[in-house]
């Protein structure tokens, strides 16, 4: 029981340390969390990580606490899903509620208003990060199937203006058949 609650007490506050330390919402985050789970605790494998990132993106609700259900879930069970959820959800609680509190000092606060417009500049540079290492993984693992899917995509949706929900039923429809195809070829050899 000890090594559990160890287990859960880290958990929480690793997750905790990095809901509050980030900024830029849920694909931060989740290249913050591969840091701490993966490389640093090694509790999930990175190949789980991507494969929960595009579950929890594509899940209804924020990005970050839907990784955080998975990602906990994964590392801990039940438990470690509210113990993630929870711990994901307080600092962005806390700090919407000060800022609310204070709603006017804050729009009219010029040193608030340049302190944001800075962090834009390292969200973005942080966002491009986990751009690229999603990328990365994803190219090892099929190259010339995500180099279709991307360029698909692209071109239905800036040039033909399809539904992106369609889209994303083909993908996953596509996904399936070319990765259970991909499997079975895998479980032969």
């Amino acid at each position: 029981m000890k090594r559990n609650l160890k287990l859960y007490i880290t958990l929480f506050f690793s997750t905790l340390k990095l809901s509050a330390f980030t900024f830029g919402g849920g694909f931060v985050i989740i290249s913050l969390m591969k840091k701490e789970f993966v490389e640093k605790y090694g509790w999930i494998s990175e190949e789980d990580m991507l494969n929960y990132t595009a579950i929890a993106q594509s899940s209804p609700g924020a990005i970050a606490i839907n990784a955080s259900l998975l990602v906990g879930f994964h590392i801990g069970g039940f438990l470690g899903a509210v113990v993630t959820v929870i711990a994901s959800a307080l600092p962005p609680l806390i700090i919407l509620s000060v800022i609310s509190f204070f709603y006017t000092w804050f729009r009219d606060n010029t040193v608030v208003r340049f302190i944001l417009m800075g962090m834009q500049a390292g969200v973005a540079a942080v966002l491009f990060d986990v751009i690229i290492g999603l990328c990365i993984s994803v190219w090892k693992d099929s190259k010339f199937f995500a180099l279709i899917i991307a360029v698909l995509t692209f071109v239905l949706v800036a040039f033909l203006s399809i539904n992106i929900l369609y889209i994303i039923l083909a993908c996953a429809v596509a996904g399936a058949i070319f990765f259970s195809k991909r499997r079975k070829e895998h479980d032969i050899s």
